[in-house]
């Protein structure tokens, strides 16, 4: 299987509530650059943080790529949410390809934790970076990092 992570675009500063901060312009060059990465990949799933920048990467990831179908908008994908809690909810889904678009810090522990079973150190990935990890399951220690991608400012 094989775990795709996609941090949103840039998105605007700090607002009254940080879930509803939206891309910015430069964030959106960024997907498209993403979605140059992902060309050739087929997702069988799409699960998507409720926060708005993550929601329209989501959506600009798909109109770009016109190949990624439903995005599950998912309530446990959020900046601060415990790891093994996201661990636990991604094993109900057993699929080839899963593509997350979420945030940081959440991104970067999740990558830890499945590559080395801890989340001292999170994996660096700036805004609109892609890591795809692969293992047989999804678990602490389980997966190892196939890719790393960052953008272009």
């Amino acid at each position: 299987m094989k775990l795709w992570l996609l941090r949103h675009g840039a998105a605007e500063p700090y607002q009254i509530k940080d879930s509803e901060r939206k891309l910015t312009e430069q964030g959106r060059a960024q997907v498209v650059q993403a979605a140059d990465f992902l060309r050739d990949v087929h997702f069988d799933r799409v699960l998507c943080s409720p926060y708005v920048r993550a929601r329209q990467t989501a959506e600009l990831l798909s109109s770009t790529l016109q190949c990624l179908g439903v995005i599950e908008i998912v309530p446990w994908l959020t900046p601060e949410e415990d790891v093994r809690e996201v661990v636990r909810k991604l094993d109900s889904y057993p699929v080839g390809n899963l593509l997350i678009v979420a945030h940081q810090p959440l991104l970067g522990l999740l990558a830890s934790w499945l590559m080395h079973g801890e989340c001292q150190y999170g994996l660096s990935m700036d805004t609109a970076s892609v890591a795809c990890l692969e293992g047989d399951f999804i678990g602490a220690g389980l997966m190892d990092l196939r890719a790393l991608q960052h953008v272009q400012d």
